[in-house]
């Protein structure tokens, strides 16, 4: 695992110093970069080490979901390495907008399916309820957990995001971020990442997060969410499934309810209706905040940071982007100096499409409607009061 991981670890932590100048802050802003593994993101902290256990357990075969297919990329690989079959269910939606993310995930040798799918038995159903669905997260961890379950324990079943294995392998990021901010004789003043299921947030925050609780540290730390699916900010705190089939355990989380299907937004990744549960409690302490971001801000935020920085990020780290310039004009409004610091967790190149969409003025915003969330949780199961 480790001669692996020194493939790209540890990751660059750098200093966005054309952009502080474009913005005119007095802030510092630092980015860790994620985007330089080689499936171009974060994913692969957890997809090595998910594939290394499985494998010296006997397992032959996985099976996955993926939302823009930063996720089934890095599981891909990783599979490669450790000579484990792979199927990926990938969002629909996403496995139109990103076809390239698919040729990776087939040239690392997995294969790769349009969710919702004829192949199971809950992808037929939700096709005949409607067949031009663009489908969901929770539906393609559905169809997958269907798939390792119906096949005699033969495949096993890979998440990548959300459960606490999950975190510990990405908290990489934020240990090493630590390290890094010594050496650049700063410290953060806020920590910020996007978040859909809560792993690339969680593995730069929870070890500062750590640092606040047991050394009196004052860091805040910002979660963004699109504002097309806000679990974090208009959902509700309780017990709902991880999937759209009800296969998975009931876990305590913030939720718009298993059967939301988000709109057809660009950051893939972020389309899912619950989120880590370790998250959800630090949220309800109050020890993390969460805000939501619209698309059209997100791409506007992209394309900023590209020009001056050079690199193109993922739709889904633009939500962090769009978080970390928004705190850095707060700072140059009210004249301060303050340290920045957000986890870019993945690189853009196979999401051109949705960059060719804002540049032409088709892409649009969506808002989640109070309508829309109240139908889907009042469908949320009733779990009895317990003391």
């Amino acid at each position: 695992m480790r001669e692996i991981y020194k493939l790209y670890r540890p990751t660059p932590l750098q200093r966005a110093v054309r952009l502080e100048k474009a913005l005119g802050t007095p802030a510092h802003i630092y980015f860790k970069n994620e985007s330089v593994s080689p499936a171009g993101s974060h994913k692969v902290n957890t997809a090595i080490a998910q594939a290394f256990y499985n494998k010296i357990s006997g397992t032959k075969a996985l099976t996955t979901e993926t939302g823009a297919g930063q996720w089934g990329s890095a599981l891909a690989m990783a599979c490669q390495f450790y000579h484990l079959d792979l199927e990926v269910y990938m969002v629909k939606v996403s496995y139109q907008q990103k076809p390239y993310r698919r040729v990776l995930m087939e040239t690392y040798g997995a294969q790769v399916f349009p969710s919702p799918t004829d192949r199971t038995e809950y992808g037929r159903k939700v096709l005949a309820q409607d067949k031009d669905t663009p489908g969901s997260l929770g539906i393609a961890i559905s169809e997958a957990v269907e798939v390792a379950a119906t096949s005699n324990g033969a495949k096993k079943y890979s998440l990548g995001s959300v459960l606490n294995h999950v975190l510990l392998h990405q908290t990489v990021i934020g240990q090493e971020c630590i390290k890094q901010m010594e050496m650049a004789d700063e410290y953060p003043d806020v920590v910020i990442g996007c978040v859909g299921g809560g792993s690339n947030f969680a593995g730069i925050c929870l070890p500062f997060v750590g640092k606040n609780v047991k050394e009196g540290y004052k860091t805040r730390f910002v979660a963004v969410e699109p504002t097309a699916s806000p679990s974090l900010t208009k959902g509700v705190y309780t017990y709902d499934y991880g999937d759209t089939a009800g296969m998975t355990p009931l876990m305590k989380m913030h939720t718009l309810g298993h059967n939301f299907i988000p709109a057809p937004i660009h950051a893939g990744g972020l389309r899912y209706h619950g989120m880590a549960p370790t998250l959800c409690r630090l949220i309800d302490k109050g020890l993390i905040n969460a805000i939501a971001v619209p698309q059209l801000a997100t791409f506007e935020a992209a394309i900023l940071f590209a020009r001056n920085e050079g690199i193109l990020p993922a739709p889904e780290s633009a939500h962090a982007i769009r978080a970390a310039i928004d705190e850095a004009l707060d700072a140059k409004e009210k004249g301060e100096k303050r340290v920045i610091l957000f986890n870019l967790s993945g690189h853009g190149h196979f999401d051109l499409s949705s960059y060719e969409a804002y540049l032409n003025g088709s892409l649009v915003d969506y808002e989640l409607s109070k309508e829309e969330i109240l139908k889907n949780v009042n469908a949320l199961p009733k779990v009895p009061a317990y003391t």
